[in-house]
């Protein structure tokens, strides 16, 4: 039994091969960095966001503001609770672009401002988080596509539009003063309630009409001129979750608290749309499908001839070279223990499946050599050796002992 050693050497992996390992990541990742900052300075120039109009991309809103400041309405842009309710009066429309946004606190002090006002106030697609506090008695039902539809109701800003572009959330109201028009399923898609002393309250199922790119189709521009420029002041509120009202809890001007099962406060959850969750859940599926598809079993070994024969004394030199880079002495000498023991079990009475148990194999060989089993044990099933001369050392015991036993 030969066994061939050299001087120890670590077995931690080379900075050139960690380096070799991650370069590729760090290649991706930089390529992707590099991407998204060239695309966000490519569209950096006058983009504001969906429904600002500042904006002139294809979901802003400029088209409409210019057009509504030609005809003598001021358009002043607000992002905060208290700028908007402030603004609030008979000669202003508030436009609210995202009220779903709103926390239930906002919603009701927001309620609370215009109902005073005698404005009007318009919400775009409000839906079932928003439109029982903004417009009480009236019912979000599910959404329906965008598409053209006729205004079928006695409205004269309807009748003049004509057929628009509209769909989105439909509205169900028990008040005798609602305009239902542009029917979608048998339920509005725009829905107006008039109060004389509170002014008026405009529910419009999709923003669609007030995107640049779609101003100029069928009626928008003449419905969103009339719906906007009824009043001299346009306040165009563009709710952000930066807005510190969204994390501030607060109670009505009556003293009482909100209907809110926390108690008026909003946990972080609750500030992010829902879109935003569902698309959490389905990238968590995502990466669960995906860490099943890489742990898949390979299936079973296929024996495959080699092209070439190996000696056996080659493939034991360079499993020990293997053994040495690595400074695995301990594997080598728990390879020639279990090696040793698998051959001297036949030997001594030993089944193959007791070969490997102390209290079966070191009776048998003591019984047959005569010897102690301390000494045994501390051959066979010992520590690994502390140094290479100590590996080498128990190479010859462990083959003498072999001798002795075949000869015994």
């Amino acid at each position: 039994m030969t066994v061939v050693t050299t001087p120890s050497s670590s077995a931690s992996p080379t900075p050139r091969q960690v380096w070799i390992r991650i370069s590729g990541l760090l290649l991706a990742v930089l390529v992707l960095v590099a991407a998204g900052v060239a695309l966000a300075a490519t569209h950096s120039g006058d983009r504001h966001g969906r429904l600002d109009p500042r904006s002139a991309d294809r979901y802003g809103s400029r088209a409409a503001a210019e057009l509504l400041k030609d005809r003598g309405v001021s358009v002043r842009v607000v992002t905060t609770l208290q700028a908007a309710t402030s603004a609030a009066g008979p000669d202003t429309t508030l436009l609210v672009a995202a009220p779903n946004l709103l926390t239930p606190d906002q919603q009701h002090t927001l309620r609370t401002a215009t109902t005073g006002a005698a404005g009007r106030t318009v919400l775009l697609a409000a839906g079932p988080p928003s439109v029982g506090r903004l417009a009480p008695g009236v019912r979000a039902e599910s959404s329906v596509p965008v598409t053209t539809r006729a205004p079928r109701c006695s409205w004269d800003a309807a009748r003049l539009a004509g057929d628009i572009e509209t769909g989105g959330f439909r509205y169900a109201s028990d008040s005798l003063d609602a305009l239902a028009c542009y029917p979608a399923d048998g339920l509005p898609s725009l829905l107006l309630i008039r109060q004389q002393a509170a002014g008026d309250t405009v529910l419009l199922g999709s923003p669609d009409i007030l995107y640049n790119d779609r101003l100029d189709s069928q009626g928008n521009a003449s419905l969103a001129l009339q719906l906007l420029g009824s009043h001299p002041h346009l306040v165009w509120y563009l709710p952000s979750l930066a807005d510190s009202s969204a994390t501030n809890s607060s109670e009505g001007n009556d003293g009482s608290a909100n209907d809110n099962s926390t108690g008026g406060e909003s946990s972080f959850i609750d500030l992010i749309p829902s879109g935003w969750l569902w698309g959490t859940l389905q990238l968590t599926l995502a990466a669960v499908l995906a860490a099943v598809w890489r742990a898949r079993r390979l299936g079973p070994v296929i024996a495959e001839r080699l092209p070439v024969a190996i000696r056996a004394s080659e493939s034991t030199e360079g499993r020990a070279r293997l053994h040495r880079k690595a400074n695995a002495r301990d594997r080598a000498a728990a390879s020639l223990r279990h090696a040793t023991r698998a051959r001297i079990a036949p030997l001594v009475g030993v089944s193959p499946q007791d070969a490997h148990s102390p209290t079966t194999l070191l009776p048998a060989v003591s019984a047959r050599l005569s010897a102690t089993a301390g000494g045994l044990h501390e051959l066979i099933f010992g520590p690994a050796p502390s140094d290479d001369a100590a590996l080498v050392l128990l190479a010859d015991r462990l083959d003498t002992l072999e001798r002795e036993v075949r000869t015994s």
